[in-house]
């Protein structure tokens, strides 16, 4: 009978380089750079690694398509090197099969790492769109953009919940500015610059109701972790152990885009794969045992709504939570500790490990002046692709044994 993976697997080590625009270095030195923080923290060898997992999404543009760049870069020991790839979720199935691989107890010691290096190659956004989702761009929606879409989910969801223009945008622009001051605290984030609700609300329109600040740019940066069991973290002198309470995950099945029953204001598989992470890190109440979130805010609107689809806030009274301040680092339950995607940045293949390496800090003490007061569970969330057609990733750590 499956028992899932709480506690049964600890985090050794975490390591992340700077996000931003990195011009002076290729995706390689930002994969050292991300590793070496890593492998001093673990305290171990290169040599002592079993398995590696290497997640990285646009492969047209970055290291290529197989798993040998992370081999080669880091000279790792001819090891079994597996290269995930699921959108903006890329990094976290580099975790989860790393997760997976010592909790088989095929493997003691496993390393996962994600990159990206993007900002070379001219766009503002992603580039070679089309190619870079195949056949659910071209034969989809060949015209379709980012944030063409999330708009949708903005209008829809003021729609279906009778949330006055003026209001949802003052709740999206909440959303933005309390990411751009958590930014500002943190050394490796992309964006550190605080900026007003009027600068926000003011700001140029790119895809109506969604202006500059609800939309994230793109980066470079990697991250990574190495995991083991709690057994060894302890014997390698680990007294204060963060361990993996859950990881889940929820792939569209084609409802939200082929049918007339979803209704565009929610992502169904934020919904039913957050339900799946609370049964297996068993959290009863996620509004009052969740402390600390990191989610896919994309787009404003995507953090707002994704609220409410991980059972946090009530359907159609996010937008309110965001305004009283409930998820400001000051908060009850506060989001994008480190800037989020908005500010910390956008590496696609290296987000959803830069997201744990937060919460990581966060439970061991070390994220300096963006420190919470003794957080109990953190919260990861990856949503890739669109509204209609998705990927969803839910991770909770922990400390070990609580």
């Amino acid at each position: 009978m499956a028992s899932g993976i709480r506690d049964k697997v600890a985090i050794l080590g975490m390591g992340c380089s700077r996000f931003g625009e990195r011009w002076d270095v290729g995706a390689e030195e930002l994969m050292v750079e991300g590793f070496q923080e890593c492998i001093a923290d673990a305290g171990i060898e290169k040599n002592q690694i079993q398995a590696a997992w290497f997640g990285t999404c646009m492969e047209e543009v970055g290291v290529g398509k197989s798993a040998i760049p992370l081999g080669v870069t880091l000279r790792l020991p001819n090891l079994p090197i597996t290269r995930t790839e699921n959108y903006c979720a890329t990094a976290t199935e580099a975790f989860r099969g790393a997760v997976y691989g010592v909790a088989s107890g095929a493997y003691d010691i496993c390393l996962a790492l994600g990159v990206e290096k993007l900002k070379d190659t001219g766009y503002g956004g992603l580039p070679n769109f089309g190619s870079g989702l195949g056949t659910l761009n071209w034969q989809w929606s060949p015209n379709f953009t980012a944030p063409g879409g999330f708009a949708q989910l903005a209008t829809a969801y003021a729609a279906k919940y009778r949330v006055p223009e003026k209001e949802l945008k003052r709740g999206m622009a909440h959303v933005s500015m309390k990411s751009h001051a958590n930014g500002v605290l943190n050394p490796k984030a992309h964006l550190r610059k605080a900026v007003t609700m009027e600068q926000i609300i003011a700001a140029p329109i790119i895809a109506y109701p969604l202006g500059l600040f609800d939309c994230c740019g793109v980066s470079d940066g990697s991250a990574c972790a190495i995991v083991t069991t709690p057994e060894i973290a302890r014997s390698l002198g680990k007294t204060d152990i963060v361990s993996v309470k859950a990881i889940q995950l929820a792939v569209s099945n084609g409802y939200e885009s082929s049918f007339n029953g979803w209704d565009g204001a929610h992502f169904v598989t934020t919904s039913k794969c957050s339900t799946k992470a609370y049964e297996e890190a068993g959290i009863k109440n996620p509004r009052e045992e969740i402390s600390m979130m990191e989610v896919h805010d994309c787009f404003s609107i995507t953090e707002m709504v994704t609220y409410e689809d991980l059972h946090i806030s009530e359907r159609g009274h996010a937008w309110k939570d965001a305004l009283d301040g409930f998820y400001d680092r000051d908060g009850r339950l506060p989001a994008q500790v480190d800037g989020g995607l908005k500010c910390f940045g956008h590496p696609i293949g290296a987000s959803g490990l830069r997201m744990l390496y937060e919460m990581y800090l966060q439970l061991l003490g070390r994220a300096g002046e963006r420190q919470l007061k003794d957080p109990r569970y953190g919260l990861t969330h990856n949503l890739g692709g669109f509204p209609f057609q998705n990927v969803c990733a839910v991770s909770i750590l922990g400390r070990y044994g609580d």
